[in-house]
């Protein structure tokens, strides 16, 4: 360790900094979408232990999501597209969703999560994805136009990789009945 401190005790009185130095609530929402987009990220790193077949790739987007926290985080003046997303990212995910879903069985009805270890990691990883993207409509729109789309991509491409990962492991889909 290098004798830092991991406490610094500036957030006590319920503020915290942005990446761009602006001290700012611990409720704002520009630090309430990074909370949950950090959330996502460490559901990823769970949803990596139970489906190492997308290791790489769960990987490659929780570095996308540090990216987008950095975004996010930033309030200044300064320019700040070297933390956008790099052009392309939301079609990158399109493209592993298709990719994903034409192995697939065909989808008509709504499933229950629950057939897998590594489903339910990447479910749950979608629903933290779909609240993160719920607080994102609270930014401006500069942060919300450049993040929100990201975040409900990976949301559908988490989606298929839960049934992808139920279909490896062998288990069969729960479809819902209406009693």
């Amino acid at each position: 360790m290098s004798g830092t401190k991991v406490y610094t005790r500036g957030g006590d009185a319920g503020e915290t900094s942005m990446l761009s130095g602006e001290r700012v609530s611990k409720a704002d929402p520009h630090i309430a979408a990074v909370g949950d987009l950090d959330e996502l990220s460490v559901a990823l790193g769970f949803a990596r232990l139970a489906h190492p077949k997308r290791d790489d790739m769960l990987k490659d987007i929780q570095q996308k999501l540090y990216q987008l926290s950095a975004f996010v985080s930033y309030a200044g003046d300064k320019d700040i597209k070297h933390f956008k997303l790099p052009d392309g990212a939301v079609e990158g995910l399109e493209a592993l969703i298709d990719e994903i879903d034409g192995v697939l069985p065909p989808l008509k009805e709504f499933i229950y999560p629950g057939k897998s270890e590594a489903g339910c990691r990447l479910h749950q990883a979608r629903v933290v994805a779909r609240r993160a993207e719920r607080e994102m409509t609270l930014l401006p729109d500069d942060k919300r136009n450049g993040a929100i789309p990201f975040v409900n991509r990976l949301s559908d491409l988490l989606f298929v990789l839960a049934r992808e990962a139920d279909l490896v492991s062998g288990a069969a889909e729960e479809a819902y009945r209406s009693r």
